[in-house]
């Protein structure tokens, strides 16, 4: 099913995530969207917590990203996320990663399955989750 479910985060590039070129270094992008992901999820009425309560768990399968542009140190930056696509135990993310310019420097993509938590075995999604984004199902 694809949904059209986005929400904003800001965060601040700190000092002891740049390189001595005053860039911010590439291996932490990946925790800003997981930042992005987490938020959003939140947004949505769903946390990481509860869903580990619930005994479902959330790993990343794949996790594609295009660097654009530098981020540099205190720049602050807004990590646009979507969830794009839900199948069966699958669920899609999309990012764009922002500076107060509002320059895109980075585009991102992950996939996450949904797995029971004694097991790590796939589950489809929970059907309280699915009833949060119901409403921006969209047909595409």
């Amino acid at each position: 099913m694809k949904y059209n479910f986005c929400h904003d985060t800001t965060l601040r590039v700190r000092y002891g995530e740049t390189d001595q070129m005053g860039y911010c270094y590439y291996g932490f992008y990946a925790q800003y969207f997981e930042v992005g992901r987490v938020e959003t999820m939140r947004s949505l009425g769903m946390t990481y917590k509860k869903l580990e309560e619930e005994g479902v768990m959330l790993p990343v399968s794949e996790y594609h990203v295009k660097y654009k542009h530098p981020a540099y140190y205190d720049d602050e930056l807004t990590i646009r996320t979507y969830i794009s696509e839900i199948n069966g135990a699958r669920i899609m993310f999309s990012y764009e990663l922002r500076n107060d310019s509002e320059k895109v420097i980075a585009t991102a993509e992950t996939t996450l399955v949904f797995v029971n938590k004694d097991t790590m075995r796939p589950i489809p999604a929970p059907e309280n989750f699915l009833n949060l984004i119901s409403p921006y199902t969209y047909e595409g």
